[in-house]
């Protein structure tokens, strides 16, 4: 496919890591500057949501550093839509749900065994294998470009929810990591 055949372009905006949110902004903002096309952005925890398939999902995001991405989502006639916001938490913090029917998704699933046990004990299914993918966003953004959804380029950012990108040398040092 070239540029040209297409109507915008889609781009993982986060929540995730920082310098791999950064170049997929950049690259797309280039691409779309390039191409006078607009951008679609589409959140990593909306794309695993979409990927899980479920009517009602938490999708958790290992965010690094002893926390979690969270979002919870529900399906909706247009896609998948956030209930209330996207969180960074520590893995005991994460919000459950207090109804059933809900799918929890991501890789925190695995990286936090004390999250697997919250999510067990309250009774939430769980598909620890879902990370999102490009083909995904893709995917999602389809229809919004067809619907003439999208923003200039110069307007797209990141979408940072932690603001910390490494701990200090005295954090790492109390927890018994090196200087």
């Amino acid at each position: 496919m070239k540029i040209a055949q297409l109507d915008a372009i889609a781009f993982g905006v986060g929540p995730g890591a920082f310098t791999g949110l950064r170049v997929a902004c950049g690259v797309a903002q280039g691409l779309a500057v390039a191409s006078n096309l607009p951008l679609i952005p589409v959140t990593s925890l909306e794309t695993m949501a979409a990927m899980a398939g479920a009517d009602r999902v938490l999708a958790l995001l290992d965010a690094r550093m002893g926390e979690v991405y969270s979002g919870s989502y529900r399906l909706a006639a247009d896609g998948y839509a956030l209930e209330g916001e996207i969180r960074v938490s520590a893995p005991g913090d994460v919000t459950l749900p207090t109804d059933s029917g809900w799918l929890a998704c991501g890789n925190a699933i695995t990286a936090y065994p004390a999250l697997l046990e919250r999510l067990n004990a309250a009774n939430v299914a769980t598909q620890p294998g879902i990370v999102p993918t490009a083909a995904v966003v893709a995917q999602i953004a389809a229809p919004r470009a067809v619907q003439g959804e999208g923003l200039d380029a110069a307007l797209a950012a990141p979408l940072y929810v932690r603001d910390k990108v490494a701990k200090t040398v005295a954090e790492r040092l109390i927890e018994g990591g090196r200087a």
